[in-house]
């Protein structure tokens, strides 16, 4: 019996073929598209879910308002934070700060670029990284300790054991010795904490002068509960906590006419849970991964397996004549209606495996080139978890169940008394299909007008103006193991005779996302005529602004001539000047650091130090020689790029001969601001495409299969002096006002969701009109194409043949 249908099921599908083409190519794209997207929101949701008692870790966030009563949130601790709650919160299992950086490592003649993280001795036993040689409760008690992953294991010592091996470590701008204490295994690439090796956050530059003051922060803190403790049950007491050692800022807060934050107070302590770490887009400054993108991902998805499964519906029931005799013959044979549907919804699962099948040989072989494209990590490993394969069965039974299932009832229900005499008759079109094909173009219009927004939103953010010139500027990272300025004065030497070399300058903050991938953000508060004020804090050499286009507007730039401004001037931008609340700020003096005193000496021109994604902040540049310089600007002449670059590259490869060149264009590193909004516009644009094509693929099925059934009225009206363009027009009006209703459906729907993604944008454009219009057009022209191709045929076939019957 089973090998009789499975025969039938055959022979069904290859007599229509064109149909079953359609379902086949439909549902495998749709499969494919699905795994991949699918497979990248599951790894993106698993960040930091494989610690065994992750739910009770969390990490410390201070709440508060800012003027205009916004919420605002900072993960930026103090470090007498951590020991202190320690001390006096029992709750707590352990504590750890936790410090974000990178370093060089030498070991006898190897020098090597590693992540360096500090963090404190609970570290190793809160968090599940696997211990592979040492002691978790003691390596990282010492300040010369240092505990290396796998990894670095292997590429600094070889095959060698490391236990007990001193390496140098490149800290504070000079070498310091660290013994190695421990091995612990790799971080998982879904892991919010990667590092490869760990020392003493006590090591840090500045812990000495800082491990007392409560209104100086640079690190992360993480805390583990005990078991049974919530973050509800201790807010009461971290509220207390928070008005006993930072009573006076929040005294200053009142002052300045703060509002208070949604909890009812100035300042609060809040725990975040640490699988949230991840999605934290506020404190990152835009640089987290939005939950959002994750459930677009989801969406898209599957929007493109809805739109597949439409296109099977209607077209087994579009087909449900030819089906209704099979099924006539059958029940008068004897058949149960159960056996009939077994049958029909047994050929949605054959024809639905073998999709299945094609669609994992796509997405298996596109995996390089999507990986490529969107800077997933995505192997046949993430495939083959318990929990994937699951997801994927009950997904591919659901999918047969809502597919196969309606029209295999549908075409079983006809009696077989009204078959075999002739007096089957199908209405014309209702509810459901129409309602099928309006979901599948309202769907492809909501991606046209995402992709359109998105594209004009890139666009707009790429030539908004800066307030500076990125054109013809090279920056060149100086690697931690160097000193910033010895480094940039040896490069100043080595261009001051290139004819090529406009400028040179050096700065402690890269412009735009360089080839290093580093990027940092130094911030100072400070209270000026009893105003609380905060301003970005950047170390800069001379010729910053020459080199970079930046606009003075008062005062004088930062020179040479004046040995006072490496030590005691400072040049801030219009907007800090405006807070300031001074008409003219030269020669005054402001006091961000205790007892240190630093006179406005320029005013110049605001512009954007980070994405255009948040709105520009205050900026105070320094030249202070206790601040590293981190990159070397070069502003070069336009005539001949690229061997302005080998100028600077030769160069520079002088200076430090022992790495590889990463110095990239300004402009590039710009562009590379905005990668996360281009990757999505490039999935939305992707899914915009293969929507429409399956739509299309949908639409010109059923209407082949109306056209048939209509072929006698197309004969009649022909005989009866109808035009081809009057039939045409006819046949396809029913369709496009199926596309038009989507349009209307769609086009809210979509305004929502961009003005949403929008609000994320400090600098925006204005929803533009013209996107809804022009996807519409699409749409109607696409479907019009589409229909016409059998309509225009239908048109001009000689009624004679379609009426030789009657």
């Amino acid at each position: 019996m089973l090998r009789n249908y499975l025969k039938i099921a055959f022979r069904t599908l290859w007599k229509n073929r064109t149909h079953t083409l359609i379902n086949l190519v439909g549902l495998s794209v749709a499969f494919g598209t699905c795994i991949l997207l699918f497979l990248t929101s599951t790894f993106e949701l698993s960040y930091d879910r494989f610690h065994a008692d992750g739910s009770r870790i969390y990490r410390l966030n201070f709440l508060e308002t800012t003027r205009d009563g916004k919420p605002n949130q900072s993960a930026t601790m103090p470090y007498p934070i951590a020991p202190t709650l320690r001390t006096e919160f029992p709750e707590i299992e352990g504590i750890t700060r936790w410090v974000d950086r990178s370093a060089t490592v030498r070991w006898k003649d190897r020098t090597l670029g590693k992540d360096v993280r500090l963090a404190d001795g609970d570290f190793l036993s809160m968090f599940s990284f696997p211990m592979r040689q040492g002691n978790v409760k003691t390596a990282m008690t010492g300040l010369s300790n240092i505990v290396i992953s796998e990894n670095m294991a292997k590429d600094v010592f070889g095959i060698e054991n490391p236990m007990g091996k001193t390496l140098q470590v490149r800290l504070n701008d000079q070498w310091q010795p660290f013994t190695v204490t421990g091995v612990v295994g790799n971080a998982p690439e879904n892991s919010s904490l990667q590092f490869d090796a760990l020392i003493s956050s006590q090591a840090n530059a500045d812990y000495q002068l800082a491990k007392d003051k409560w209104n100086y922060g640079n690190h992360d803190v993480f805390a583990k509960l005990k078991s049974g403790i919530t973050p509800v049950l201790l807010q009461q007491r971290l509220q207390a906590f928070m008005n006993k050692y930072f009573a006076t800022n929040m005294k200053e807060r009142t002052e300045q006419g703060y509002p208070k934050n949604s909890l009812g107070f100035q300042q609060s302590l809040i725990l975040q849970p640490l699988t949230d770490v991840h999605f934290d887009t506020v404190t990152t400054n835009g640089r987290g991964t939005s939950r959002t993108y994750v459930y677009t991902l989801l969406a898209i998805g599957l929007f493109i397996l809805a739109i597949a499964c439409i296109n099977f519906i209607n077209l087994t029931i579009a087909q449900s004549i030819s089906r209704a005799r099979e099924v006539g013959v059958r029940k008068s044979l004897g058949a149960q209606r159960g056996q009939l549907f077994g049958q029909i919804w047994g050929e949605t699962v054959l024809l639905s495996g073998l999709a299945l099948l094609l669609g994992l040989g796509m997405a298996y072989g596109l995996l390089p080139t999507f990986n490529r494209l969107f800077r997933s990590n995505l192997s046949i490993e993430n495939f083959l978890t318990p929990t994937v394969l699951a997801v994927t069965g009950l997904g591919f039974l659901g999918i047969t169940l809502i597919a196969g299932g309606y029209p295999s009832w549908f075409v079983t229900r006809f009696s077989a008394v009204d078959v075999l005499k002739g007096n089957v008759k199908v209405s014309r079109p209702g509810a459901l299909r129409n309602t099928l094909i309006v979901t599948q173009f309202a769907i492809a219009c909501l991606l046209i007008v995402c992709t359109l927004v998105m594209r004009q939103q890139i666009t707009y953010l790429q030539e908004q103006p800066m307030g500076l010139n990125k054109e013809q500027v090279i920056s060149v990272p100086i690697s931690s193991d160097l000193d910033g300025a010895t480094a940039l004065q040896k490069m100043r030497d080595r261009l001051a005779n290139q004819p090529n070399i406009v400028a040179v300058t050096g700065t402690s903050v890269n412009i735009g996302a360089g080839l290093d991938g580093s990027s940092s953000r130094w911030t100072h508060g400070f209270m000026y005529n009893k105003r609380e004020i905060s301003c970005d804090w950047v170390r800069v050499d001379v010729d910053y602004l020459k080199t970079l286009d930046i606009k003075l507007k008062a005062g004088r730039d930062f020179s040479r001539a004046y040995s006072t401004d490496s030590t005691s001037s400072i040049l801030v931008s219009e907007s800090l000047a405006k807070r300031l609340g001074d008409a003219n700020p030269v020669g005054k003096y402001i006091e961000p650091d205790s007892g240190a005193k630093y006179q406005i000496v320029g005013v110049f021109a605001d512009f954007n130090l980070y994405s255009l994604r948040q709105k520009a902040e205050p900026i105070a540049l320094q030249m202070l020689p206790s601040h590293r310089v981190d990159y070397v600007l070069v502003r070069v002449n336009p005539q001949n790029l690229t061997a302005a670059m080998e100028t600077v590259k030769a160069a520079w490869n002088d200076v430090d001969p022992r790495k590889n060149f990463v110095g990239s264009f300004v402009d590039e590193n710009v562009e590379r601001w905005y990668k996360k909004e281009q990757r999505l516009a490039t999935i939305f644009s992707s899914a915009a495409g293969i929507a429409i094509l399956l739509s299309c693929m949908g639409l010109f099925a059923v209407a082949l299969i109306s056209i048939e059934q209509r072929t006698k009225e197309i004969g009649v009206r022909k005989v009866l002096g109808a035009s081809v363009t009057s039939i045409v027009t006819l046949l396809a009006s029913d369709f496009l006002k199926l596309v038009l209703i989507a349009i209307v459906v769609a086009s809210p729907l979509a305004w929502y969701a961009m003005n949403q993604w929008l609000s994320d944008f400090a600098y925006r454009i204005d929803m533009p009109w013209w996107v809804f219009i022009l996807s519409g057009l699409l749409a109607v022209l696409i479907a019009f194409v589409t229909i016409s191709f059998r309509s225009i045929k239908a048109a001009l076939m000689n009624p004679v043949k379609s009426l030789r019957s009657e």
